[in-house]
């Protein structure tokens, strides 16, 4: 069994450590208390994984806000805070975060041309910086199992818009499985077998990752 050398990441057509950056926006109280298109329990175990696998493969991560220095809105929940406690909150007005200029320069600023977004709500603070990224030549991954809409009609139509513009779906462990891509990069292997024990995989898989993770200890 030979693997095949890594993939220089500037061409490599998949998810890579060096070509891939994570963009979380508006993951705030009222906005996950009002997403209704999966249950809200869900919803943050899967971003807070999906944050994890990014910090695991040192993505860049931005992280947005929406009217806390106006005072209307809260910051971005504990759960989700406590993973990347060093990593600045970009807070705006607009509901399209990429109608922020600083928002656009940070992303831009990470040299990354292929963007894991993540947001609340689908229908609109994911929809609409999705679109305006693809338009600028970004390829977009809206990671659909870790974002919410108010309605499931609301947020599936919002990703129908989105897939029809070009963009890419995929979820938290898919992620995962193709930043890691091979079990040889074993430097990762005991974080990426964490991530799927604490968040949420079948009893059959949790023994079976729990006696690996165990093996590399």
């Amino acid at each position: 069994m030979t693997s095949s050398a890594r993939r220089d990441p500037s061409t490599d057509h998949l998810l890579a450590p060096g070509n891939a950056a994570l963009i979380l926006i508006d993951y705030q109280p009222p906005q996950v208390y009002t997403s209704a298109s999966i249950e809200r329990g869900t919803l943050v175990r899967n971003v807070v994984a999906l944050t994890k696998t990014a910090l695991l493969h040192e993505l860049p991560i931005i992280l947005s806000t929406v009217n806390v220095e106006t005072g209307r809105n809260k910051p971005t929940i504990p759960q989700l805070r406590d993973v990347v406690p060093d990593i600045p909150e970009l807070d705006r007005t607009s509901i399209n975060a990429w109608e922020d200029a600083d928002f656009v320069e940070a992303v831009k600023a990470t040299g990354r041309t292929k963007l894991l977004m993540a947001a609340l709500w689908t229908e609109a603070c994911l929809l609409f910086p999705t679109l305006d990224a693809l338009r600028e030549g970004f390829e977009v991954y809206p990671v659909t199992d870790a974002v919410g809409g108010t309605s499931r009609e609301a947020h599936h139509s919002a990703l129908a818009r989105m897939f029809q513009a070009g963009a890419r779906p995929t979820t938290w462990n898919s992620v995962a499985c193709e930043l890691q891509r091979d079990w040889n990069r074993e430097e990762t292997v005991p974080g990426f077998l964490g991530n799927f024990i604490d968040h949420g995989v079948s009893p059959g898989w949790y023994f079976t990752l729990e006696a690996g993770l165990d093996a590399r200890s």
